[in-house]
């Protein structure tokens, strides 16, 4: 860390090599107190001290940085661009620990530790006792084993805490160890926040790891706590290895940042590419390089069907025209609909931010959905949503509103959804559970708002992170597609994937898109499988607290699925409404979506076909059997009232998109692809 004006970077070559040489250096701002100078704590075995060093003089390497008992976080999740994984793998018996969640966002204390510190999912869930199946009287503790080099070094170890499990503050008392020495002995988080629960806290040590090759994190309930509520949390850890001493240089302070410089070793290999390069110039200097297709954040149009030129996603891919017909609203009004952003009005959370439900001044009740304020993390999610809605309109796409990039604010509007995603109605807690005809109803609308994402455009749009989270429902249930930040447009008529990093949810993603960073249509195909078993079984597509081979719905069902014993994991709420004839249909259904190669799975199509089939089943048992999954579109039978208005119910920008029309591109694109 560097607080001076100026920032000197030297490299000198050893005695073995005559070259120096760096590939990227990162400069990025960090809050003053990012790393304090005189806080940390020497744990060993002459107890607890001062740290005699200044930590902020001190080179220090990442090693870990992990979300304990969440998911994995990625840099679009972080203000300071960090990765923070799951903490399973570390976890010494994980059948000690037990995963603690809140959706209510931490309280932040003006002294303490702050959204650049952490970021809010860290402080959102954590690892407490399981105590379940242990008598009272029974004393453990929940370890985390944490490798690093062997050697003579310390670490820097910062643990975080916030208080989500206690019913009120001065209940939860705990220890906390380091390697095997006690780090802090009854530990009350409540009387170093000021007696708020639910208000993050960290705790910064220094720690020898010696030759050991591990640093060891412990916690156990404090005697302090009483027989009934004896607990011990931890909801993150960052690890940092001490690599050496840096000394002060005089200067006015004027702002802390960090340096990240990346290198490649070898000096043969670099004095090659020198020579190589070289050449290249030479031959080539007259030749003008193709552009590759890549991620990017620009607006430049990289890929173009015909020769309209278009708008682009974030990711640099072509979005079509008349991009950003959505309506700008003033941030002054936006802070009026939501009382200046008021915390009761918070219905969610997610990687982007919060989401407030709101009142426009027109009476059209809205969702509004704010990026991290001043941070432009989440800035080509940003922009690509407005792109993709501001172009397309679907009875089964959640509608753009608007959107404010005022005073660097990254806000977005949507239609309200009363109801709020599918994921709520499967297993959340105290609401109404969805009979089996809604829960068809919900992926046929799901499937119809994919299909036309799909096909209503002349390379589609493939959206990337399909999952029960982004399939809202609206005060009649009526499901509808939401959340467009990973999308992206599909592969030209000349071409059979886009080429692109893997982005996706884990539990939902394509394992062959994961493979071969190959993006297809059939990508979201393989997460909306994932989706109807979700729907089908009401649990988790990820479900660590289970046992190993049920971690996996996808894989978890799939088998009961060829072993022809679906019915034995169906939702034991609906079992007794699923007829057995819909049931095998549905299930076949998901089992082809969920094939290991693109090749082999249905269009949405084709999808929406077999569920509409499903639900005429379910009707009645008087249709004779469809074949297998084809690879071309069949004629729909005719729908129920309640589905039947829809069907045809679609608009772009370009004007109406006819079914037909729709239907030979989808035929256009599947034979393309193969």
């Amino acid at each position: 860390m560097v607080d001076n004006f100026e920032l000197e970077i030297e490299f000198t070559p050893t005695y073995e090599s005559n070259f120096a040489f760096v590939n990227a250096i990162e400069v990025f701002s960090a809050p003053d107190d990012f790393i304090i100078g005189d806080g940390a704590k020497s744990v060993g075995p002459r107890g607890i001290q001062e740290f005699s060093q200044n930590m902020t003089l001190q080179t220090l390497e990442t090693v870990h940085r992990i979300n304990v008992g969440g998911l994995k976080l990625t840099p679009f999740n972080d203000t300071m661009w960090r990765s923070w994984v799951p903490d399973e793998v570390f976890l010494v018996l994980k059948s000690a620990a037990k995963i603690a969640r809140t959706s209510h966002v931490p309280k932040y204390q003006k002294g303490g530790a702050t959204r650049e510190i952490a970021p809010d999912n860290v402080y959102m869930t954590a690892q407490q006792m399981n105590r379940e199946n242990v008598t009272t009287d029974f004393i453990f503790n929940i370890t985390w084993n944490f490798p690093v080099d062997a050697g003579d070094a310390s670490h820097f170890v910062r643990l975080h805490f916030c208080d989500i499990v206690s019913m009120a503050p001065g209940q939860l008392y705990f220890n906390v160890y380091l390697n095997g020495f006690t780090a802090y002995k009854d530990l009350d988080l409540s009387s170093v926040t000021f007696r708020e629960l639910a208000t993050p806290y960290y705790i910064d040590f220094v720690v020898y790891s010696g030759s050991s090759g591990v640093v060891q994190v412990s916690i156990d309930p404090s005697n302090l706590s009483s027989t009934m509520r004896k607990n011990a949390i931890l909801n993150g850890v960052e690890i940092m290895k001490m690599v050496n001493y840096v000394a002060s240089k005089s200067g006015s302070k004027k702002r802390n940042v960090w340096v990240i410089v990346s290198s490649v070793l070898g000096s043969f290999i670099l004095l090659s590419v020198v020579i190589l390069a070289a050449l290249l110039f030479f031959v080539c200097r007259k030749k003008k390089l193709k552009p590759k297709r890549s991620e990017s954040a620009g607006w430049t149009p990289l890929c173009q069907y015909g020769s309209t030129s278009h708008g682009t996603l974030s990711d640099g891919t072509s979005a079509g025209p008349n991009v950003f017909l959505g309506q700008r609203i003033p941030f002054a009004e936006i802070q009026l609909a939501t009382n200046n952003f008021d915390k009761s009005l918070i219905v969610g959370s997610g990687g982007f931010g919060m989401v407030y439900k709101a009142v426009l001044g027109d009476n059209r009740k809205v969702a509004i959905k704010r990026g991290v304020p001043g941070s432009r993390q989440g800035l080509p999610e940003f922009h690509t949503e407005i792109t993709v809605l501001s172009k397309i309109r679907h009875h089964h796409l959640v509608s753009l509103v608007g959107y404010c990039e005022e005073q660097s604010e990254m806000i977005l509007v949507y239609e309200y959804m009363e109801k709020g995603p599918l994921k709520r109605h499967l297993y959340g807690a105290g609401i109404t559970p969805l009979s089996w005809k809604q829960r068809l109803e919900i992926c046929i609308g799901a499937a119809r708002g994919l299909h036309y994402l799909h096909t209503g455009f002349a390379q589609g749009i493939i959206h990337r992170d399909i999952k029960s989270t982004n399939i809202l429902l609206d005060e009649n249930y009526v499901a509808k597609v939401a959340d467009f930040g990973l999308s992206r447009t599909g592969p030209c008529l000349n071409e059979t994937h886009v080429s692109t990093g893997v982005k996706g949810s884990f539990g939902y993603l394509d394992p062959e898109y994961f493979r071969r960073q190959q993006l297809t249509d059939k990508s979201d195909v393989y997460s909306f499988g994932v989706v109807l078993f979700e729907v089908l079984c009401a649990r988790p597509a990820i479900d660590p607290l289970l046992s190993r081979e049920q971690v996996n719905l996808a894989e978890w069902a799939m088998q009961w699925q060829k072993d022809g014993q679906l019915e034995q994991i169906v939702d034991p709420r609906i079992r007794g409404q699923i007829k057995l004839s819909c049931l095998k249909k549905f299930g076949e259904t998901a089992e082809k979506c969920l094939a290991d190669y693109g090749i082999d799975r249905p269009t949405m199509g084709d999808v929406l076909w077999n569920l509409e089939y499903a639900f005429q089943l379910q009707e009645s048992d008087s249709l004779t059997e469809p074949h297998e999954i084809s690879n071309s579109i069949s004629p729909p039978l005719p729908l129920p009232e309640s589905l039947r208005n829809t069907q045809n119910e679609a608009y772009t920008g370009d004007g109406a998109s006819d079914i037909s029309t729709s239907q030979v591109f989808s035929q256009l694109m599947t034979n393309e692809g193969r």
